[in-house]
């Protein structure tokens, strides 16, 4: 789970396709956390807001990522 945040700085230090796999892994976490708050069976709301500031995070990073790369092939 990811019940920690991820900072930025450790995430950079990553490969590409190992920060596409916690991507997936967080996405698949924050669509289990959504559901189980529908029905009622989560208790700790917060994990909510942790995990999708995580998703935004990762996002920032391979967005950097990929700005990188395209400067240095253009």
């Amino acid at each position: 789970k990811s019940c920690c945040i991820m900072k930025a700085s450790e995430l950079r230090a990553l490969p590409v396709n190992e920060l596409e796999a916690k991507m997936t892994d967080l996405k698949e976490e924050y669509l289990r956390l959504r559901c189980g708050h529908v029905s009622r069976q989560l208790a700790d709301v917060i994990m909510i807001k942790k995990t999708r500031r995580n998703i935004a995070r990762l996002n920032t990073v391979l967005t950097e990522i990929q700005a990188q790369q395209s400067q240095v092939e253009g």
